[in-house]
């Protein structure tokens, strides 16, 4: 059985942003980067603000690395370990992410 699970098409992305898909009962933040080639996901629960916000947040980079930074109060997560950059005690689990044949599939099984 696969652990992999479709979400949606590529076409349902918005470039350099944030969307949400529940996966598994899990609320799950994707982040899109085209002209990096890259994909991200995330969980969407913002452990500040105690609410799923974090597909919302304005996603860019700190000294490299690919972040997300929380429309509440303004931590900012890396897409890549879901790491708060301010204070690595604090995490969000990350996904992996990937798409097949013009679909987005995560897998939440592998948490990291």
């Amino acid at each position: 059985m696969s652990t992999w699970i479709d979400i949606c098409s590529t076409d349902d992305l918005v470039n350099n942003s944030g969307i949400c898909a529940l996966v598994e009962e899990i609320q799950v933040a994707i982040f899109y980067m085209p002209e990096d080639n890259a994909i991200f996901a995330i969980n969407n629960y913002d452990p500040f603000s105690l609410i799923n916000i974090l597909s919302r947040g304005l996603i860019g980079d700190i000294k490299g690395e690919p972040m997300v930074s929380s429309p509440i109060y303004k931590q900012h997560f890396s897409l890549k370990t879901g790491v708060c950059l301010e204070d690595e005690t604090v995490k969000v689990a990350s996904y992996g992410v990937r798409i097949e044949d013009g679909r987005v599939e995560v897998n939440v099984k592998e948490a990291a």
